[in-house]
């Protein structure tokens, strides 16, 4: 064992009355543990009873109980952090056409194709994503076409889908701007064909739903012809963004683009996720009017040129001074490196600007609630899942470690990293 994780990752099991090994439970101490459900405390603990957490407050006044516990110890303690937006899962550490299956090229407009069926568990990317704190992402297909596919949410352990898996289907990922046109003449060649065939899907979805809802039983088996509609997996998938059961998250930077996503929005009565949005601060009194929220561009991302060359490291901090909900993000790589660390993109959007806690809570409880799932992630509170993350240091200094993970109440890392 390092000198590192002697001095912080202490993993001692404590007797404190029962000597029953059936009571032993987990819990975890750190020097300054941030709740994100309140302010932080200092010489706290989180208590684990059965994968949930179970208590939380000062060391003095939780370790008095008289039963076993094996104690994880750290500097800083958080609740497990989320990637509102990444690949793993799809994109591997290889980067050979074998384990890079974020995007489909065959065709612009793909709402059908399911995050669960192309989702990796045993993807390397996400053991080494996971050593950083990482416990939740939100992934699926990447951007590059009109309409690339459908997103999922999971946490970063399990053999399976299935072990791994908390949302099945989260949104739909769509591209505007340049980053769906295409070359050689192939559709859509412009930005303006790529919203028409965009709002075209979205008026087929429409009457699709419209027939499906309004056709009879009777009708149906009387005359086939005039009865519901064959199904068809595409329009089915647009209809959930219509009723608004599945957000469509659109992958957009250029401010004009911006605003033609927003008006699609308005347009169809849709729930909007701007994702990418690196001219976001040009347009905040649009986004903030619109009511929508922002996975904001990987702030290390390679810039400089193309639909990019405007990005700011201070568009996180823009945008949250401007009351807009935001979450941050690792983001799609298409060359190497295959993936980023949200937990850096973050310490990088608080050193331009974003408050310490705040950049934490954009990838904490800000990111769970955008996602829909801070029901069970994002906090260290009673009842939520035990996901937790530990470090030597501030988390946002690159001289830190993380030193130790649990998923679940599992201890699924315990490396310096």
């Amino acid at each position: 064992m390092t000198l590192l994780l002697r001095l912080f990752l202490v993993a001692s099991v404590l007797f404190l009355g029962s000597a029953d090994a059936g009571l032993a439970q987990l819990a975890v101490r750190g020097e300054t543990v941030y709740t994100m459900a309140g302010p932080p405390i200092k010489d706290g603990v989180v208590l684990i009873r059965g994968g949930k957490i179970d208590r939380v407050g000062r060391a003095s006044e939780i370790l008095g109980q008289t039963e076993r516990f094996r104690v994880l110890t750290a500097k800083v303690v958080t609740p497990g952090l989320i990637d509102a937006h990444t690949v793993v899962g799809f994109t591997g550490y290889l980067n050979q056409k074998q384990d890079q299956d974020q995007l489909e090229r065959s065709e612009p407009i793909q709402p059908e194709l399911r995050a669960i069926d192309g989702y990796n568990p045993q993807e390397r990317l996400i053991e080494w994503v996971r050593g950083f704190g990482i416990t939740t992402i939100h992934t699926g297909h990447a951007p590059g076409e009109l309409i690339s596919g459908q997103t999922m949410i999971a946490k970063t352990t399990g053999r399976t889908t299935e072990d791994a898996v908390i949302v099945p289907t989260a949104m739909i990922a769509a591209t505007l701007g340049d980053g769906a046109t295409k070359r050689d003449k192939k559709s859509p060649g412009t930005r303006s064909k790529a919203v028409a065939m965009l709002r075209a899907q979205l008026i087929k979805a429409r009457e699709y739903l419209k027939k499906q809802e309004t056709t009879t039983e009777a009708e149906d088996h009387e005359d086939p012809k005039k009865g519901k509609p064959d199904r068809n997996l595409r329009l089915e998938a647009l209809g959930h963004v219509l009723k608004g059961e599945w957000p469509l998250m659109v992958t957009v930077h250029r401010a004009h683009n911006i605003a033609t996503t927003l008006r699609i929005a308005k347009e169809f009565k849709i729930k909007l996720v701007l994702d990418g949005a690196a001219e976001a601060y040009l347009v905040l009194d649009k986004i903030k009017a619109a009511g929508v929220p922002v996975i904001v561009h990987p702030t290390m991302m390679r810039s400089g040129h193309g639909q990019t060359e405007n990005a700011s490291m201070e568009t996180a901090a823009k945008l949250h001074a401007a009351g807009i909900p935001i979450a941050m993000q690792s983001g799609y790589e298409s060359y190497v490196p295959k993936t980023r660390i949200v937990l850096f993109e973050t310490a990088v959007a608080a050193a331009n600007g974003l408050p310490f806690e705040d950049a934490l809570a954009a990838c904490t409880i800000n990111a769970a609630t955008l996602l829909g799932i801070s029901d069970r992630v994002g906090t260290l509170e009673l009842g939520k899942d035990a996901d937790i993350a530990l470090y030597d240091g501030d988390p946002f200094e690159y001289t830190t470690h993380c030193i130790g993970v649990v998923i679940n109440g599992e201890i699924v890392s315990n490396e310096p990293r």
